[in-house]
């Protein structure tokens, strides 16, 4: 007997509440996933959209990354409300600051990696969560970063660029009907980084609204961070 693995389905792994505290002291609300069996082969820490319209822990992108890719690749998956956030999970203290003062939610999370030693950590942002992967994203210790719906709007020329001078890998999912960044924009928009990896996704929109979408961008994800997991499964094996 087996299930098809789509919508809220949530395969085992060990999942824990978690707080994280920042240098300007608030506690921020989260959760980490963890293979149930075996130690995870790397770490998503995971960067929500926009807090203002919607964006928390639980955007389904983020959710189902928690809910399927430890059992599925191996991987640990973190993932917690910014500043004056809230979620079934809980409200985090502070107030939303536009992308500023997240830049010390970031560093908590990172801390946060460092304290628990997970390792390989990418850092995985969607929307909102890409401008604070690319503006702070340098001061950390990470393995790569993956981009989801760039929308560029706070993220500056100069911050795009400086990822030139890093040699960690940078791929970047580009919606073809995106609200924000179509694929011809963003070419343009991220020729700034050589190495950047750009992947135009047909028929895709700004918020991978569908299973189809859903399976594709956890694809790319396993495939840049874990691919020896690939091709993910689509059933679970159930008693």
């Amino acid at each position: 007997m087996s299930t098809e693995i789509r919508g809220p389905v949530e395969l085992p792994a060990r999942r824990e509440d978690i707080e994280l505290r920042t240098a300007d002291g608030l506690t921020l609300v989260g959760e980490l996933a963890v293979p149930s069996e075996t130690p995870p082969v790397a770490t998503l820490v995971t960067l929500h959209p926009l807090p203002t319209a919607g964006g928390f822990m639980d955007s389904h992108i983020i959710r189902k990354a928690a809910a399927r890719l430890p059992a599925l690749a191996d991987l640990a998956v973190l993932r917690f409300n910014t500043r004056g956030t809230t979620s079934p999970r809980g409200t985090s203290d502070g107030a939303f600051d536009g992308g500023e003062a997240e830049r010390q939610d970031v560093a908590a999370a990172m801390a946060f990696v460092r304290e628990r030693g997970l390792p390989r950590p990418w850092l995985l942002g969607w929307s909102f969560g890409t401008e604070l992967a690319l503006k702070y994203g340098r001061q950390h210790d990470i393995e790569g970063v993956i981009l989801l719906s760039p929308p560029l709007h706070r993220a500056s020329a100069e911050e795009v660029a400086a990822w030139a001078g890093t040699d960690v890998p940078v791929v970047v999912l580009v919606p073809e009907f995106d609200d924000y960044l179509r694929p011809p924009e963003a070419r343009e928009r991220f020729a700034s980084i050589p190495h950047a990896r750009l992947i135009a996704v047909e028929g895709g929109k700004h918020l991978w609204v569908g299973e189809t979408q859903t399976r594709r961008v956890l694809t790319e994800i396993v495939g840049a961070v874990n691919p020896s997991a690939l091709p993910l499964a689509t059933e679970w094996p159930i008693d």
